[in-house]
């Protein structure tokens, strides 16, 4: 296993990239919102100590809930709610299978190591505005602090053996957040059900798909063996370029589909790709991770 990816120079080089932005207050849609300097509840009913908004009475309310000052103002009864302040849960996905392991050029990062590189980083903004964050391989809740980060560093060390991940959000929390990061070239079916669930249970999020630049581009011409990073696929063609166009078709279709899955569900995509500067990219997790605009 490579240095750049040892937990102390992962979380070291982690820390230098989210450096120069501030913290990240993630916003809920469903649930809570950060407590950042101990000021913000989410915008939703709940048990906190903050007034929200009154609303009329309904069937069931109890007569201590009736706010008799504001309903004196009118005809109808009138219940005081609360916010709910909570710190926010976040969990991160990140794709850690062999298709990830790929890079086009030595000088070039593989997609694994660029997908931990932001992943550490944005759990570090995330922890530094209040939130728990959770890695989703580890099977663990959300949790905040250094040992929690040693673990999420830890746990991307560890590639996986399959040809191509798939997330699980199984152990989810409801009304949480979510961020998956992948090269989303296997089969979308299953990346589809897992967003599919978590929209279900009230949890917002993001794609993030990290590309190499070949990838994007497909440069190649004449001869060529293309093999998975597995070896289980193989194709070889003596005039690769003429393969060129229909591999764009279908890229460029995937990439669609990514985007009106997770516009469906209410959450947000976009491409990364590995010979970009790496800040620009967190900067979109960060943003993303505070919600729909």
């Amino acid at each position: 296993m490579t240095d750049r990816l040892a937990p102390s120079g992962l979380r070291a080089r982690a820390e230098a990239l989210a450096g120069p932005l501030p913290p990240l207050q993630a916003q809920a849609e469903q649930l809570a919102r950060t407590l950042l300097l101990g000021g913000h509840g989410r915008r939703q009913s709940g048990m906190g100590d903050e007034f929200w908004q009154y609303r009329p009475a309904q069937a069931g309310d109890p007569g201590r809930a009736i706010d008799w000052r504001r309903s004196a103002r009118s005809d109808g009864h009138y219940v005081r709610e609360k916010e709910w302040q909570a710190a926010q849960s976040v969990h991160l996905w990140v794709d850690l299978s062999a298709s990830m392991g790929f890079a086009s050029d030595r000088n070039l990062p593989a997609k694994r190591e660029r997908a931990a590189l932001l992943a550490m980083a944005i759990s570090i903004l995330l922890m530094k505005g209040g939130e728990r964050v959770a890695l989703a391989s580890l099977g663990t809740p959300p949790r905040i602090g250094a040992l929690q980060l040693r673990r999420i560093a830890e746990g991307l060390r560890t590639p996986g053996e399959e040809e191509f991940g798939a997330p699980d959000v199984a152990r989810f929390l409801p009304h949480s957040r979510a961020l998956f990061m992948s090269d989303f070239l296997g089969p979308l079916d299953r990346v589809e059900e897992a967003v599919g669930a978590a929209a279900d249970r009230g949890i917002g999020g993001a794609l993030c798909q990290i590309l190499d630049p070949a990838e994007e581009a497909f440069p190649y011409q004449g001869r060529t063996v293309f093999t998975s990073m597995t070896g289980g696929i193989r194709h070889e063609t003596l005039r690769a370029a003429d393969l060129r166009d229909r591999y764009l078709d279908r890229l460029a279709e995937r990439k669609a589909r990514l985007e009106q899955v997770a516009r469906h569900a209410g959450w947000r995509f976009a491409t990364h790709h590995t010979n970009d500067a790496a800040q620009p990219a967190l900067l979109w997790l960060y943003q993303a991770m505070e919600g729909p605009r």
